[in-house]
């Protein structure tokens, strides 16, 4: 079965929710926005027409999803809009950076001062992402 195409979402049909509790999208009049008569969500249409996103939301990443002309199917996101495996990969090379230089130094209260150092360099990217999906 080949994969279907995704299509372009016409803003003056309605549409099956793409939460899974049987609702319709309704079009908002005079915007770019899609109501739920069932669970009373609201959903704008972004990327040139072809995606479908959720706007309140209590998921870090935003919902959304793709029309394939007969079902919904969930949009995957970039990882450029994914920041939690860029910190995890800063968190990931910052240690395998410093445990070498760690290892190497010959005192040890020096290891001490390069864990904390690494530590810290780690809980930086943990932070940041902590900050920006805080509501």
């Amino acid at each position: 079965m080949q994969p279907q195409k995704t299509q372009k979402i016409d803003l003056s049909v309605d549409y099956p929710c793409p939460c899974r509790r049987h609702g319709r999208l309704i079009p908002i009049t005079l915007t770019e926005a899609f109501g739920c008569d069932r669970c009373q969500q609201l959903f704008v249409v972004e990327e040139n027409g072809y995606v479908l996103e959720q706007l309140s939301t209590s998921y870090p990443y935003k919902r959304a999803w793709r029309w394939l002309g007969n079902r919904w199917s969930v949009a995957k996101p970039r990882l450029g809009q994914s920041y939690l495996p860029v910190a995890l990969l800063v968190v990931f090379g910052l240690l395998i950076f410093w445990l070498p230089l760690a290892l190497r130094s010959p005192h040890h209260a020096s290891i001490l001062v390069w864990a904390l150092v690494a530590v810290l360099l780690a809980v930086l990217p943990a932070l940041m992402v902590w900050l920006i999906y805080r509501r």
